[in-house]
């Protein structure tokens, strides 16, 4: 099995964590309809991360109400126990946290196996060495411009220097994985991710902060990347 989330830079991934559950089938449409490229799904344990979000039955449901990838974020511990699920649960992407598993090369390897796209996340804390040896091996990295756990929080301006820096690795080393960026991105700071070097921009909380619809929303971000223009990434 192929997949892939498309070829459009950057693109918008967003995330599904401040939705309205009673209306998720209809928020996942209306944000496909306003021009999505990917669905942001962030999965919580309470263990990893102080919070509880959702699991596989929630994933299984998006699934069926959209034809958009699913980039599966398992903020979870010992992501490895559970990857045949999330894949039977219609992933297109299994993105695990470079903190939450102690063999990474082989849960990586076994996401692949599956046929789906493997993603490595780090958290704010954590220095892109700690991926230096397995980025030859994943298809995303997820630099997260939080401290995972809760929707609705502050970019730390810091991580835009960590961005732009696995932006030159990447390109430097020719690497084809994707770079995605997690945490309070919002139109007023859009640009500044974009011109460090995100391919995939996540966002969630703009989204659902206000009366208007989450795809309208969307079409302002949509509308402010046209407005910073192909030439705002380096890459």
């Amino acid at each position: 099995m192929t997949v892939s989330f498309g070829h459009r830079r950057p693109m918008l991934s967003p995330s599904i964590l401040n939705a309205d559950f009673a209306c998720l089938g209809s928020i996942v449409q209306d944000l496909e309809r306003a021009g999505a490229d990917a669905l942001h799904l962030d999965v919580m344990d309470g263990r990893f991360v102080p919070n509880i979000s959702f699991g596989i039955p929630i994933v299984s449901a998006v699934k069926r109400s959209t034809r958009l990838p699913l980039d599966v974020h398992l903020m979870i511990v010992e992501p490895e126990r559970y990857l045949d699920a999330f894949a039977e649960a219609g992933a297109t992407a299994l993105t695990v946290h470079v903190e939450a598993t102690v063999h990474l090369h082989r849960t990586v390897s076994a996401i692949k196996e599956l046929g789906l796209l493997a993603g490595v996340a780090l958290n704010p804390a954590t220095p892109l060495a700690a991926i230096e040896e397995i980025l030859p091996f994943v298809d995303l990295v997820l630099v997260m411009t939080v401290n995972p756990g809760f929707g609705g929080q502050t970019l730390i301006p810091a991580m835009l220097a960590k961005i732009a820096r696995l932006r030159r690795t990447i390109d430097e080393a020719r690497l084809p994985c994707l770079l995605s960026v997690d945490g309070g991105v919002k139109l007023s700071n859009l640009e500044a991710v974009v011109r460090a070097g995100a391919d995939i921009v996540v966002t969630g909380s703009a989204l659902f902060e206000d009366d208007a619809s989450p795809g309208e929303r969307l079409r302002e971000f949509r509308q402010r990347l046209a407005a910073i223009g192909e030439h705002a990434s380096p890459h």
